[in-house]
């Protein structure tokens, strides 16, 4: 009996890629280049299943493309939690199940939003390249002065499993308060005194702002100008959920206005391409969207995108169904 045949977007990890060559019929991207549309279009037509990342665009035309060759797959096994690069609508009007991995990324994910909130705070970025450059001249009592993190207020936009996460590090660890924003009423936000607010409360009390809200068309430039300018002239902005949440040109006026005083990134509006004006600022740390880069967290998002897969090829319920 033939095995079913599966198409992998990118690159995964190896431990990954060894169990899918050998339980079935597997296309891997040797190359690890992004796929155009045609490709995935290719790949909806000829395949049981696609395997997406979130840099494959899967818009409504790629399902009409492969709709126009009949679609084959039945499953799209996200290698991810966020969705919002893939049109859910047009997915399910296909036949397809959608599923990502929740719960294994919790943890690398708020150390890098940890990671970028230190940086900016201490000016560590500014300070490497100094030192790097040959330019640091000594110790001195004025120099790269930064912000106590200790005792500040952290601000929380989505306070799902990563926000959590973040809250519970900055609190627990550093003495923070913790204010937080949340679509819904959060039963336990699982640090005391932890408070939820409107948006605009929680952008205008916090000393710094972590952005853990879903991406997509419901939260496409959430922060904008009028959003940035309701934050302190002190407080700081960090950004480890979508690049979509963030008005990039909005962020890059404030900061060379001094409405805010720097921004830590690990995710694009346009990724790969950052607005060029973000790569001259010292006062913004930038990281290539490490969220989960992990060992061991990316190998568990494997192993949750194959428990998926091998469920509705199955035709059992996938654990982490999307639609």
């Amino acid at each position: 009996m033939s095995k079913p045949k599966i198409v992998v977007t990118r690159r995964w990890p190896a431990e990954v890629e060894a169990i899918l060559s050998d339980r079935f019929d597997a296309t891997l991207n040797e190359a690890d280049t992004p796929m155009d549309a045609i490709q995935l279009a290719e790949a909806l037509a000829t395949a049981d299943a696609v395997l997406p990342t979130v840099v494959d665009r899967l818009d409504a035309s790629v399902f009409e493309a492969a709709k126009a060759r009949g679609i084959r797959a039945r499953v799209l096994a996200n290698f991810g939690v966020g969705v919002n690069h893939i049109d859910l609508s047009a997915a399910k009007a296909a036949g397809l199940v959608v599923t990502n991995t929740p719960g294994v990324l919790t943890d690398a994910t708020a150390d890098i939003a940890m990671t970028l909130m230190m940086m900016i705070a201490r000016r560590a970025g500014e300070g490497e390249r100094e030192v790097r450059a040959g330019r640091w001249t000594g110790w001195r009592p004025t120099h790269l002065i930064g912000a106590d993190v200790a005792g500040a207020t952290l601000g929380v936009v989505g306070m799902g499993r990563i926000g959590k996460a973040m809250a519970r590090r900055c609190h627990f660890g550093f003495g923070m308060k913790v204010i937080f924003h949340n679509r819904s009423a959060v039963a336990d936000p699982e640090v005391p005194g932890a408070r939820q607010a409107p948006l605009e409360e929680v952008l205008a009390e916090a000393d710094f702002v972590s952005l853990h809200c879903p991406g997509g068309a419901e939260n496409r430039h959430l922060i904008n100008a009028g959003r940035l300018a309701l934050m302190k002239p002190t407080a700081f902005l960090i950004n480890t959920a979508r690049g979509d949440v963030m008005d990039e040109a909005a962020l890059v006026a404030a900061l060379k206005a001094g409405r805010i005083a720097g921004a830590g990134l690990d995710v694009f509006e346009n990724e790969p391409s950052v607005h060029p004006e973000l790569l001259t600022m010292e006062n913004v740390a930038l990281l290539p969207h490490l969220g989960s880069a992990t060992r061991a967290t990316r190998i568990a998002m494997g192993m949750k995108a194959l428990a998926n897969l091998e469920a509705v090829l199955e035709e059992r319920e996938p654990p982490d169904r999307v639609v």
